[in-house]
């Protein structure tokens, strides 16, 4: 249920740790199965621009700096919530899955070289490995998750599915979206703090398993609760991928 989903959130609103830059919870109410939270207004709040401008990609990354160093380790105030690793609800092996014609291929957009399939599902099945850890990750890292208040600092919304694992793979979405405007990505990932001395399999599985999983859910059939989600998914697939062909030499 989403309500459920409302009252995860202000669970975990409340256990943040009060250094990381997050909007905070002020009220909860409940009433015949709906729930409303008050959570603070950010001063001027907006959405980071769109193409991501340097300065607000800038001030993402230094929220999440502070927001990783204050979650590489569980605080004791999370560990109620019932934090799990990170894909311990399913794997991602969509790649595989197309490979072996376990996923029929018309689920991809019509530009995607099925010729890639076995290597990227050889890249795939590294993932779990690639990101494993004990650092508390969003795990919704989204330029649409993010507020910019009039100060220019950035403010992380949303924490409805914080997990366990490798505190970078937080980055790996959101440079996705700064690649596909035209920001050095692998740049940025090597020089934030949560990237130095991730090897280049390991940025490169978990390009693979996002770009695998959100290609073939953009091509399910339409979502009635959510009507642009196919879009939306396809996009983020497609980033992913390209970003990763570029960092491997692929042309298509």
């Amino acid at each position: 249920m989403v309500a459920d989903c409302y009252r995860r959130e202000a669970s975990i609103n409340q256990a943040l740790p009060p250094q990381i830059p997050a909007p905070r919870l002020q009220w909860m109410e409940e009433h015949d199965g709906w729930v409303v939270l008050g959570i603070d207004a950010v001063d001027s709040g907006r959405l980071p621009a769109t193409p991501w401008r340097a300065d607000e990609l800038t001030a993402t990354l230094n929220a999440y700096t502070i927001t990783a160093e204050a979650l590489s380790t569980p605080p004791a105030s999370l560990q109620h919530v019932g934090l799990r690793p990170v894909g311990d609800d399913g794997d991602f092996a969509e790649w595989r899955n197309l490979a072996r014609g376990a996923t029929p291929t018309d689920v991809l957009p019509a530009w995607m070289p099925l010729g890639l399939l076995d290597v990227l599902g050889s890249l795939e099945s590294g993932w779990r490995e690639a990101v494993a850890g004990h650092a508390v990750l969003h795990h919704d890292l989204r330029q649409d998750n993010v507020l910019i208040d009039a100060s220019g600092a950035a403010w992380i919304c949303d924490w409805n599915w914080p997990c366990l694992g490798a505190s970078w793979f937080d980055l790996v979405l959101l440079l996705a979206t700064a690649y596909a405007d035209g920001h050095d990505a692998t740049s940025l990932f090597t020089q934030h703090p949560t990237g130095r001395g991730v090897a280049d399999e390991q940025l490169d599985a978990a390009l693979a398993a996002l770009s695998g999983f959100f290609l073939t859910s953009g091509g399910q059939p339409p979502a009635d609760w959510s009507p642009h989600i196919r879009q939306h998914q396809t996009w983020c697939g497609e980033v992913a991928l390209r970003w990763l062909a570029d960092r491997r030499g692929w042309a298509f």
